[in-house]
């Protein structure tokens, strides 16, 4: 069993030393082993298994303040593999292993020097960016990057629902580019992307809780036409917003 699903408003990890733990990120369930990190960002839907309390595993989360006071970029939390779940060497998991083991102290001492937990934060983040980029088969390059930037503009204007043309016109380059590019890094048109994210904030918002009508869902995910929307939902998860909420209950 699981916690009940929330929202976490902040950038979490999980790295597990031995063993194994289970974690429910937008309602699917990921297996984490030794050696394996889990992350998650801000909004994300989230459940922890009841009873894994005394688990051999580090635990670490922390916001967008802390985040744009550190002094690099980390590509991974934009997450272009679609991945929650890193892999890590041995030898990269006794690193991961000092630097949460130096946090855990820093963080229990209310005296320490604030700097001093940025740096390690940020070497943190160096570490789990590397992991991350091990596991892709292609070199970063710059259609990578603006496939990330599609992916940070969808997720900033994403109730506004822009229009795939306008998004082309703000990265610089052609629709057609845009299409080879989005269907290269997700396997879906930059049409269908925006589409299951939208969907996917609906489900997000159905299993928090929030007790709003369709009608509310609708307008405040930007659909215009309610109706549109809850068969839009249906098609995509195979269930009416109704017996989502319903499932909730049960």
């Amino acid at each position: 069993e699981y916690s009940a699903a929330r929202r976490l408003p902040y950038y979490f990890f999980l790295f597990v030393l031995q063993g194994s733990v289970k974690y429910s990120v937008d309602m699917e369930t990921i297996t984490v082993g030794k050696h394996e990190l889990m992350f998650s960002v801000p909004n994300q839907l989230q459940a922890f298994p009841a009873g894994s309390h005394g688990k051999n595993y580090f635990k670490l989360g922390f916001d967008d303040d802390c985040l744009s006071r550190l002094p690099s970029k980390y590509p991974f939390l934009l997450n272009h593999l679609h991945q929650q779940k890193i892999s890590f060497t041995p030898a990269a998991a006794n690193r991961l292993r000092g630097v949460f083991g130096s946090l855990l102290e820093l963080l229990s001492d209310a005296d320490s020097n604030p700097e001093l937990i940025l740096a390690y934060v940020n070497t943190l983040l160096t570490e789990i960016d590397s992991g991350y980029s091990q596991s892709e088969k292609r070199p970063a390059g710059e259609e990578l990057e603006k496939f990330l930037g599609f992916k940070l503009f969808v997720e900033t204007n994403l109730s506004r629902q822009p229009a795939i043309p306008e998004i082309a016109g703000q990265l610089a380059m052609s629709t057609d580019s845009l299409y080879r590019i989005v269907k290269r890094y997700s396997g879906r048109s930059p049409k269908k992307f925006i589409t299951d994210r939208l969907i996917l904030e609906a489900r997000r918002l159905v299993h928090s809780g929030h007790s709003k009508s369709v009608k509310e869902l609708a307008y405040e995910l930007g659909f215009s036409d309610p109706g549109y929307f809850s068969r839009l939902f249906k098609k995509v998860t195979g269930k009416t917003v109704a017996a989502a909420c319903q499932d909730l209950s049960l």
